[in-house]
């Protein structure tokens, strides 16, 4: 082997592969019903809609469905803000309809995962309607209630995810009561086994019915430091306020609902503020809590004095935090991998060029982040190479968190509307929530009626059709590489090593088992980059090119946003 840079190594033993659970070796495809496809022309992608596209999916290759919140909802976080767990709402369609869904992606060999919303409810839920009437409700401690401080002030100085103070004064009790969301998203108070074991009754009535797992929405904030909760100007300083009874709540969650069923169901935990030595402990299988966790270290390192406030693109720290987890997780625990989802900016302009190199960029991503150890996630649009949306105006928006920026920005903090609209356009959740591209007609395909949100202006071009078509179809280099991660045991379960982790423009690693070594190459800039002997693993003149998304067997340069997949 020639002189090189490497850092870390991340690996499975010869032969742990045969006994993998059936998520290593798939690939999860988060569909947001909203935004996917509206079977009725209301304007709101619905469940009809989801069912229509099943054939579109199976071809894709896919494994599993996330499905973003259904459930009945006053729709002020665009449903998770729940008012009941066990229906659907009619905005999506019906239990019926849900089960018609479940039937016929499971016809297909397409499992159904649950987005589970357990850390607050809705307002409206019943629950919540009952422990505000009154002080002494018997459900009055299923939320977390607390007496003004000094002068009437919130009982700490926490504030919400979403803009102002985590706190809200209920005028009927006098009291308030927290909410780490928006005001009509009440936490639940998770000390109590009332609270526990109601949420393990309805995850266990889901189950029942046949869905194949959940992806936990913020499952570590259940969990809250109590001390903190009642301190004088105790705060988050954005960060988590998890405490440590997480690990028993998610113990107590399996043995519940988990343990003893004949089926293995996908648990993932979204996790905002965890440590790699916090995510071995929630994905270590002999600790029986969840499979996966989704962290957002990455996804947090073009971030400035806060998410609205982007900074330029930096190779270096992205690959080196993701290089992290992968040698965190490598004996104990599980990766998921995930670029962008509902709350997160197109991959394809975040991370690459959304113009010029736009089909190379977003293969290169889908390569380098599909090769690496972990269960793969690929958000609605994001195999078409959908972009970031730029509207005039806050006035086009719809999501919560980019309208209360935008207001605090501006009317408190009398920030310039143009520099706001600016991070906005950067960072904001809408970008992934613009209607599915399907073809060229009226609102991209998704709606006869009139959208909730409006199309991406730039569906006449970048849509499923027109991709599907092309000479270089992002869709059709996905089909391969879930190919790959199906047929190739190293794709889904090989030791990870980075190499040159400080190069500015290169990301190239290995991934091996049982004596085969597959590297990946690529350049991750818009200018040539040649490639040196001794960054190699050896001389890869006469190795197989497995997948490349440029035509040719490629030379030492790589041409601009060029990605490729060697067997050694």
């Amino acid at each position: 082997m020639n002189s090189r840079t490497v850092t870390g190594h991340s690996g499975t033993d010869a032969g742990a592969h045969t006994a993998a659970p059936w998520w290593t070796t798939a690939v999860v495809y988060q569909v947001y019903p909203r935004s996917f496809a509206d079977s009725n022309g209301d304007g709101i992608g619905d469940l009809g809609g989801v069912r229509g596209k099943l054939d579109y999916l199976a071809e894709l290759g896919v494994d599993a469905i996330w499905l973003s919140p259904v459930y009945p909802s006053p729709q002020h976080d665009n449903g998770y803000d729940i008012r009941d767990y066990q229906d659907i709402d009619p905005v999506f369609g019906s239990l019926a309809e849900f089960d018609l869904l479940l039937a016929e992606a499971h016809e297909r060999g397409i499992k159904i995962v649950m987005d589970l919303v357990v850390n607050h409810t809705s307002n409206e839920h019943p629950w919540f309607v009952e422990s505000r009437s009154s002080i002494d409700n018997p459900k009055r401690d299923w939320y977390w209630w607390r007496r003004p401080g000094a002068a009437g002030a919130e009982p700490n100085g926490w504030g919400s995810a979403f803009s102002g103070p985590a706190w809200t004064l209920d005028e009927t009790t006098g009291e308030y009561y927290l909410h780490l969301f928006a005001p009509q998203q009440p936490d639940l108070n998770w000390v109590n086994p009332e609270v526990r074991q109601a949420v393990y009754t309805m995850m266990n009535w889901w189950l029942d019915r046949g869905v194949d797992g959940f992806r936990m929405d913020v499952i570590n904030f259940i969990a809250k430091q109590v001390e903190l909760v009642s301190g004088p100007a105790a705060a988050t300083d954005g960060g988590s306020p998890m405490g440590a009874q997480i690990h028993e709540y998610l113990q107590e969650m399996h043995r519940m609902v988990f343990a003893g069923r004949p089926d293995e169901h996908l648990t993932v935990g979204e996790m905002p503020g965890v440590s790699i030595a916090d995510a071995v402990l929630f994905t270590d299988a002999a600790r029986a809590e969840v499979d996966m966790i989704f962290q957002f270290e990455h996804v947090s390192l073009d971030q400035g004095t806060h998410k609205f406030d982007p900074l330029p693109r930096s190779l270096v720290p992205l690959k080196r935090s993701l290089a992290r987890w992968q040698d965190g997780l490598a004996q104990t625990g599980w990766n998921s991998l995930y670029l962008n989802n509902h709350d997160q900016p197109r991959l394809v302009s975040r991370f690459g060029n959304d113009t010029q190199f736009r089909y190379e960029s977003a293969t290169l991503w889908a390569l380098v982040l599909h090769l690496h150890r972990g269960t793969p996630y690929i958000y609605q649009g994001e195999e078409i190479g959908m972009t970031n949306v730029k509207f005039d105006t806050i006035d086009h928006y719809r999501d919560i968190e980019s309208l209360n920026h935008y207001r605090e920005a501006v009317e408190q903090f009398d920030q310039s509307p143009a520099s706001v609209l600016a991070g906005v356009h950067a960072m904001g959740r809408d970008n992934a929530r613009t209607p599915m591209q399907w073809d060229d007609t009226a609102h991209a395909g998704f709606t006869t009626g009139t959208p909730w949100l409006a199309a991406n202006p730039n569906y006449p071009t970048i849509n499923v059709r027109a991709d599907r078509a092309a000479s270089h179809s992002v869709f059709a280099f996905y089909q391969r590489l879930i190919a790959l991660r199906h047929a190739d045991p190293v794709v889904a379960l090989g030791a990870f090593e980075l190499i040159e982790p400080d190069h500015e423009r290169l990301y190239a690693f290995t991934r091996t088992l049982d004596g085969q070594t597959l590297l990946v190459l690529a350049n991750v800039s818009d200018e040539p980059l040649t490639v040196r002997g001794e960054w190699l693993p050896d001389d890869i003149s006469g190795a197989e090119l497995l997948l490349g998304n440029y035509p040719g067997d490629g030379s030492a340069a790589l041409r601009p946003w060029e990605a490729r997949l060697y067997r050694l």
